[in-house]
């Protein structure tokens, strides 16, 4: 089943939503700020996206710059800090069997259903 990592507070996540609803795909919401993820389930999202660790931080969030910018952090440091604090992870994230998109912009989405 597809899976949306989902922030209702944030308007791309939002949209994100809309166009799954609108494609008529069945899926599961996930929300991550209620729900955080493990370190393994972000590996293996991280690992379906096919990028590292760093490509999927939110860089503007104030505790990214307070406590991690400029820092010579390991991949398992940058996800230790997303597990720790959710709202670095980039959203929103679909999850559809063995491949994930950030659907940033939305319609990035329609590739993977």
């Amino acid at each position: 089943m597809i899976q949306i990592l989902h922030n209702p507070r944030c308007r791309k996540s939002r949209e994100g939503l809309q166009l799954l609803e609108a494609a008529n795909s069945e899926f599961e919401v996930i929300k991550y700020l209620d729900h955080p993820l493990t370190v393994l389930e972000l590996k293996s999202i991280i690992s379906k996206l096919g990028i590292s660790p760093l490509d999927l931080v939110r860089k503007n969030e104030a505790i990214w710059k307070s406590d991690y910018k400029g820092k010579n952090l390991s991949d398992e440091d940058i996800i230790t800090a997303m597990v720790k604090y959710p709202k670095l992870i980039e959203r929103p994230i679909v999850i559809n069997k063995d491949k994930a998109i950030v659907g940033r912009p939305a319609e990035a989405i329609k590739t993977i259903l």
